[in-house]
């Protein structure tokens, strides 16, 4: 339990009603009305689809003792505290926080922000920090960790009770740095609202989103929110590569670092010395590394890594040595080497310019005479603008492009296909194929393949499951290609 003062002195009150200075103690927090317990406190939240306001009179009934909200209801209860503040969202983070001993101030957590590249970053930069002795935490896409301990992960940044709760489990674990993806929308929910970060980290700004968000300045500006609000004690490291790269940094008052593949004049600098699909050589401020990642956008990422440990205070020569065990994230860029000769990447890229990176880092290695098949479809429920434009990217790049369903939820797949073939034109049509069924699409995949081909699976990486019609039934990129290339090692023993 806490003392009701304890927790809101963390947030800007305008006004309260009932004795707020009472020795009041909280039995538990939550915006949620069905998880009410007496003596709790309920955060009344506005959320995209309903807002939590409506459940007021409920929480009450069910022993609420004090109730955050930004409006008050029409009736008020004598025997609860009533607290108004300008954002019950903002509130509920630093709420939260405090509820949980404030977690984030006992660590040096670096978020790591942007459209791709957030879990790989950030993953690597908890990998680093182990590599280097030190305990960590991670929060990503792919998997939550406290220390060596895997849990589940059911969103990029999980709502603040559950994050601080799992921050604070951290703490108790003995982990001293952490790092967390900070999507768009917890910027915008104001998730993060509460913690404090040690640094910040930048990787690029492309289309995503725009289902939620709108347009893209909208977009922009969730990103560059986190970055406002980080403290000056904290460092910024951004893409001196990407036009959005500067504009993280105009208001925020932390140090500010920037990390390129291209600028002589960044703080951090990366260069390709030689690409392979089994990795790269490449070079960090002028020490050469040999790396197991392949890819231009990787070796951005690995360039972000190194700034981020340089400045959260490791010794140079040690992460240098450290860079080259560094693994790739699962789903990205996963490669499986078939019997037949080709080559199967599985990578989770979903947005048009993740796309591109992927196969251009693919093409990097093959050459203007390699064959690159490209298996791809784009999610349901999701932003519709992007779908053509995916597909006429990777038409471009790839010698044969394969359409299919990906995540269709709760619209029909061949309709996404039918929006995503408009981007097509007709020589592009022609050497595309359209196979709703993603098991299919990719066994035919490697049946087209020929020894030396790339048979690229994007769109879901790491994901074991496919969303049809509202239910997720179990599909895993990775397994599908394990079991083709089991098949042919059997055949080709016979």
């Amino acid at each position: 339990m806490k003392k009701l003062s304890d927790l809101l002195s963390a947030i800007e009150i305008q006004r309260t009603i009932g004795d707020s200075a009472a020795p009041v103690e909280i039995t538990a927090v939550t915006a949620d009305s069905r998880q009410v317990v007496p003596g709790a406190l309920f955060v009344a939240v506005r959320g995209t689809s309903v807002d939590g306001h409506q459940f007021i009179p409920r929480a009450a009934e069910l022993g609420a003792a004090v109730i955050v909200c930004e409006e008050l209801p029409p009736i008020i209860e004598t025997q609860v505290i009533y607290v108004e503040v300008p954002s019950s969202a903002v509130a509920l983070g630093q709420i939260a926080s405090a509820w949980w001993d404030n977690p984030s101030s006992k660590l040096r957590l670096v978020g790591v922000t942007g459209t791709n590249g957030k879990t790989t970053t950030a993953t690597l930069i908890y990998e680093m920090a182990r590599l280097l002795g030190h305990k960590a935490g991670l929060l990503s896409t792919v998997a939550n960790y406290v220390d060596d301990e895997r849990i589940p992960a059911t969103h990029t940044t999980p709502d603040p009770l559950s994050l601080n709760e799992l921050l604070h489990r951290m703490v108790e674990a003995g982990c001293t740095y952490a790092a967390m993806e900070v999507s768009s929308h917890a910027a915008h929910q104001h998730r993060i609202s509460g913690l404090t970060f040690a640094g910040g980290v930048f990787t690029n700004l492309t289309r995503d989103h725009l289902d939620y968000h709108k347009t893209v300045e909208a977009y922009l500006k969730a990103k560059k929110s986190f970055f406002d609000r980080l403290p000056s004690a904290a460092f910024a490291l951004t893409n001196a590569d990407d036009k959005n790269g500067a504009v993280m940094l105009q208001n925020t008052r932390a140090s500010r670092y920037t990390y390129s593949l291209q600028s002589p004049d960044a703080d951090f600098r990366g260069r390709i010395i030689e690409s392979r699909l089994d990795g790269t050589l490449a070079s960090f401020n002028g020490t050469e590394v040999e790396l197991l990642f392949t890819g231009r956008f990787n070796i951005y990422n690995l360039t972000a890594v190194y700034g981020a440990s340089i400045l959260l205070g490791w010794d140079r020569d040690d992460v240098l040595r450290c860079m080259s065990r560094l693994v790739p994230v699962a789903g990205r860029f996963q490669a499986f080497h078939s019997p037949k000769g080709y080559t199967a990447i599985v990578d989770y890229a979903h947005t048009p310019d993740a796309v591109v990176n992927v196969i251009q880092a693919i093409r990097e290695v093959v050459g203007a005479t390699g064959r690159i098949i490209t298996v791809v479809g784009a999610g349901g429920n999701r932003d519709h603008g992007k779908r053509p434009i995916m597909a006429r990217e990777a038409a471009l790049r790839s010698e044969q492009l394969i359409l299919t369903s990906d995540n269709p939820r709760d619209e029909n797949p061949q309709d996404i296909i039918d929006q995503m073939a408009e981007g097509l034109d007709s020589e592009q049509a022609a050497r595309t194929l359209q196979i709703p069924d993603r098991r299919q699409a990719i066994l035919t995949a490697t049946m087209l393949a020929t020894p030396g081909s790339v048979v690229l699976i994007a769109g879901k990486g790491h994901e074991d499951y496919q969303e049809i019609a509202g239910v997720k039934h179990h599909f895993d990129d990775r397994e599908e290609i394990r079991n083709i290339i089991s098949r042919e090692k059997e055949t080709l023993s016979k």
